[in-house]
């Protein structure tokens, strides 16, 4: 089968397009044939040996994949590695089927992004109507999702972008507001003139002096939810900050849900139901071929996407 290696860890360049023998279907496992592959942050950290669970090389990377079963029915899947490659071995306890009403690219988008989405917002930051929520790289896979879910909740949506167009489509999604993020100094000031003042729940995902002018924007209370770290900059927190202020900040990591069924069983449930029902709309962006993965991991990596990059694995 064709699939993308990554024999030691490094830039885009060690994405290489080679023929690997197919996965062993285990017990467990449900054989299928790849269609689309999710393009995350999660695999350029793997790709560059950075990731919280990282993977020996060689590996296959992509942890999310859309297939065909033998049965002709089409399924959605989150693994560890190996969906760069035309057959995935899925995990049937992270494997669900998809939908009438819920086309190919929107199904891949739900699975990493989405679920990551419902559980930053349900399970982790608790989300209510009261709350004013900070949204970074809004117009992203994440974030996109993260401000139609919110706007459900009836929860006030500051959406940060890093250029105009992007802006655009957070307010076009349903933000309240807006905030340039292309630069970091000025931005707390930039958030609070946005927000109409503190704002009392926050997404945080790009690590270094962006986590520190995300928490001074947060309310006495407050409470942000740390989900990524892009800058590859730690962002140390004095602990006088946040008893002062009474603030709290916890990480999120969506694989520490695959144990539990249950979680995952309903965000997915919620997920497919929003897109069948038409108020949630996944922001589908680039489709690049299974040979194109190197431009599709630089392109993501440079922010010079929106919405769901994906590879279509049969090109």
């Amino acid at each position: 089968m064709r699939a993308i290696a990554v024999r030691e860890f490094g830039g885009p360049e060690v994405l290489e397009l080679c023929e690997m023998p197919e996965p062993e279907i285990k017990p467990g496992r449900l054989r299928l044939r790849t269609l689309l592959a999710g393009v995350n942050y999660a695999d350029i950290h793997l790709r560059e040996g950075t990731y919280p669970a990282p993977m020996p090389a060689p590996f296959i990377p992509g942890n999310e994949v859309l297939g065909e079963a033998e049965d002709g029915r089409r399924y959605v899947s989150l693994g560890r590695g190996g969906g760069y490659a035309e057959i995935n071995a899925a995990h049937r306890k992270l494997t669900f089927e998809v939908p009438d009403g819920v086309d190919d690219h929107a199904a891949v988008a739900l699975m990493l992004q989405g679920n990551t989405a419902w559980h930053l917002l349900h399970t982790d930051l608790r989300l209510t109507a009261k709350d004013t929520l900070l949204v970074p790289a809004a117009a992203g896979g994440v974030g996109s999702l993260a401000v139609q879910l919110a706007k459900r909740v009836g929860a006030k949506v500051v959406a940060m972008a890093s250029t105009e167009a992007k802006r655009q489509t957070a307010l076009d999604l349903g933000a309240d507001a807006v905030v340039d993020s292309s630069t970091v100094e000025g931005l707390t000031e930039r958030i609070l003139e946005a927000a109409g003042g503190y704002v009392s729940a926050a997404m945080e995902m790009t690590g270094g002096q962006v986590l520190h002018e995300t928490l001074d924007a947060l309310t006495p209370r407050g409470r942000m939810s740390v989900f990524g770290a892009v800058t590859g900059v730690d962002g140390l927190v004095p602990i006088t900050q946040l008893v002062a202020g009474s603030k709290s900040i916890t990480g999120f990591w969506l694989p520490s849900l695959y144990p539990s069924r249950t979680h995952l069983n309903d965000s997915m449930t919620a997920l497919f139901t929003a897109v069948q029902e038409g108020w949630l709309k996944p922001l589908t962006g680039p489709v690049y071929k299974l040979g194109q993965a190197r431009q599709a991991h630089h392109d993501l990596a440079a922010r010079l996407t929106s919405g769901k990059v994906v590879l279509d694995v049969r090109n």
